[in-house]
């Protein structure tokens, strides 16, 4: 049997070159950052260098990155910090039925508490368009939050052009994109997203769980989340967790640099896949139109995901019905794009990554058409 992981946008492994980063800290950099000694100061210039990375593949100053737990910190900072800070101006947020929960749920709370919030619809393949987001800008909005690449079916989203029209209407909205699934997967950077926050995180990228980032655009003002020591600017307290940050860094550094090249890896691989799944599972339904290169979202109507997940797993081969972080709930992202039921429950989600091959491509729908033959719808 052999040992299949796609379910690389629920996480990925750590590279050799991050764990090694990693050890190296902690055995060797074990001082605390905010120290004024030999070992602080040590420690201190680890943290700026992976700062500094991280920074350079956003196309961005390092002083504008601040570290984080992972990207849903960084998502809750963003709207709740932002949308706060501008309740004077408007009580209006605009963002999208497909976020990420660490998105939803704080706009959730928000609207909970009074605010209004219009939630963007997306079309046919997954995407929220220019048009609906301009038709939804209004004169109160004052924060709008709408992801790059939805972490399900891997339709990218034009923030870009949400930024312009927020400077042709001359408002004063506040821009935030969650970046996980996009980060040093797809090309941008934060010139060309024009966006005033983002989310990153590492262990999208073959970095470390429990660490990530937000770019906060130069002269944004955003409140802190956390109250405790001046770290990070004074903006985000409590000492770093340097080893994870380290290895942030070293991912960042790697995954920016062979971008290109993974890329063309991976789509090879996903093209391969896909045509694969088309020829020898005519039923296959293929969600959205594949945008990243790093995901694949397909259905099996009729059969129910779980089930098939279920075989897949017995036979060494990983794969999701939708976001980890819904533990099986069903894919409210599905919804929003109005598929009907029965390719909802029957979805699969496959994610590749720059270790996939096309080897485990073949065998992953070898497996799953011999999962059709086997079970009952």
């Amino acid at each position: 049997m052999k040992n299949v992981y796609f379910d690389n946008a629920a996480t990925t492994m750590v590279r050799d070159e991050v764990a090694a980063a990693m050890l190296r800290v902690l055995r060797d950099s074990y001082g605390n950052p905010s120290s004024g000694h030999r070992a602080g100061r040590l420690a201190a210039s680890e943290l700026e260098a992976a700062r500094g990375y991280v920074a350079d593949a956003l196309g961005a100053r390092p002083s504008d990155v601040y570290f984080t737990s992972g990207g849903t910190e960084a998502d809750n900072w963003a709207v709740l910090s932002a949308a706060g800070a501008l309740a004077r101006k408007g009580r209006h947020i605009l963002t999208s039925a497909i976020e990420h929960d660490a998105v939803m749920a704080p706009v959730k709370k928000l609207e909970s508490a009074g605010w209004e919030v219009t939630y963007l619809t997306p079309d046919s393949a997954g995407r929220i368009t220019a048009e609906s987001f301009e038709a939804a800008l209004r004169e109160d909005t004052v924060f709008a939050s709408v992801m790059l690449v939805n972490n399900e079916t891997g339709a990218i989203n034009p923030v870009g052009e949400f930024a312009r029209q927020i400077k042709r209407m001359g408002s004063g909205a506040v821009l935030h994109t969650d970046a996980v699934q996009g980060f040093c997967k797809i090309p941008f950077n934060v010139k060309s997203l024009g966006a005033d926050l983002v989310t990153v995180n590492a262990h999208k990228i073959h970095g470390p769980k429990g660490v990530g980032a937000l770019y906060v655009r130069e002269g944004v003002k955003l409140p802190q989340l956390l109250f405790g020591g001046s770290q990070e600017y004074g903006k985000r307290p409590g000492t770093e967790a340097l080893p994870a940050v380290a290895g942030f860094g070293e991912a960042a550094r790697l995954a920016h640099r062979e971008l290109s090249e993974t890329a063309a890896s991976v789509r090879s691989i996903r093209e391969h896949t896909s045509g694969r799944l088309s020829g020898e599972l005519p039923g296959a339904v293929m969600i959205g139109d594949g945008d990243s290169p790093f995901l694949l979202s397909t259905s099996l109507p009729g059969y129910k995901s779980e089930v098939l997940m279920n075989f897949l797993d017995g036979e060494g081969i990983c794969v999701s019905k939708s976001s980890a972080c819904k533990k099986g709930a069903r894919s409210r992202v599905l919804e929003a794009m109005r598929l009907k039921n029965e390719v909802i429950d029957g979805a699969l989600r496959i994610s590749f990554s720059r270790y996939s091959t096309m080897d485990e491509s073949d065998y992953f729908v070898a497996t799953l058409k011999r999962a059709t033959e086997t079970l009952m719808k």
